[in-house]
């Protein structure tokens, strides 16, 4: 099959309607829904359906399973789909280098980081980025979960975990470490906390288990087991408030912890956890000046922030 529908869509009697509908294509399988893919496309609604029940007839196949909740892939359409980006990223590709773009440092760039690392790390230099390269406008997009790559929602992504997609150039940007801590306040109240095991008699602050996007979020279990949080988030920034209110304690990253004078680390030899941040982006894109160029400072940045990352004095 997968021969089948790359064929039909090279060698097609009418190439330029075949490219258009396989347009429409592409945004549904983004958006996932109609309405918001005709939006895009700026036709209505009943043209996307024509167009995809068309492409479906040429190819003689199912691409999409269609619910009251949307339009998701079959088989056949993710098998589709790696095809479809390769055409567009490679016609997008050719139309910046013919246009001179991809030599020049302008031009937008979608930037995909994690919650925390985006707001307290990463904005503020961002922020000085914009400052210094005016012809550059950032999208700085914080994601409480895995980035949906299908849909090219960004084109630069630091993420928790190396991403599996092997059409991804991916490289380590960093390390960083994690730790426990406390309010001032709150120790002022409670005393010294001198054990692991005397931390089971304070309340935790932590991750809703259920809602966890990676396994590598579901740290206060493995250092804590049995451990029963008595206020949860799937948001860090909320669980540090947490911590700065005065509630408990919380597990976390030093590079947010740190920058609060009254926070105060706790056990520092028997808590302390060190991860990963990965970068991740599509090889056409890193082609662009605007977008190698936040690559590579993003690289020299964190290169330069060992010691804020790691929690260091």
């Amino acid at each position: 099959m997968r021969s089948c529908i790359n064929a039909r869509l090279y060698f097609g009697d009418d190439m330029d309607m075949n490219w258009d509908d396989l347009k429409v294509f592409l945004e549904v399988a983004r958006a996932e829904k109609l309405s918001h893919a005709a939006k895009k496309l700026g036709i209505d609604a009943s043209t996307v359906s024509r167009r995809l029940h068309r492409l479906e007839d040429r190819l003689a196949t199912q691409l999409f399973d269609r619910s009251v909740d949307g339009h998701s892939l079959t088989e056949h359409g993710q098998r589709l789909l790696q095809t479809a980006k390769k055409m567009d990223k490679g016609a997008q590709a050719a139309i910046d280098i013919l246009h001179g773009k991809n030599l020049e440092d302008q031009g937008n760039v979608r930037l995909g980081v994690t919650e925390a690392f985006g707001n307290y790390f990463i904005a503020p230099e961002m922020a000085r980025f914009c400052q210094n390269n005016p012809k550059i406008t950032i999208d700085l997009l914080p994601l409480q979960r895995s980035v949906k790559w299908s849909r090219h929602e960004v084109d630069i992504a630091v993420t928790i975990e190396k991403p599996p997609n092997t059409s991804l150039i991916v490289s380590k940007l960093c390390d960083y470490r994690l730790g426990m801590y406390a309010s001032r306040s709150y120790l002022d109240r409670e005393g010294p906390i001198r054990s692991l095991d005397e931390v089971y008699s304070h309340p935790l602050i932590g991750y809703v288990d259920d809602l966890v996007f990676s396994d590598q979020l579901s740290y206060l279990e493995r250092l804590i087991p049995d451990s029963k949080p008595v206020y949860r988030s799937t948001s860090v920034i909320t669980q540090y408030v947490g911590v700065k209110e005065g509630l408990g304690l919380a597990i976390l990253p030093c590079f947010l912890a740190r920058q609060d004078p009254n926070l105060i680390p706790i056990l520092e030899g028997s808590t302390s956890i060190t991860r990963t941040f990965w970068v991740a982006i599509h090889p056409e894109q890193k082609k662009l000046a605007q977008v190698n160029k936040v690559w590579q400072h993003l690289k020299t940045y964190t290169a330069q922030k060992t010691v804020m990352l790691m929690g260091e004095n």
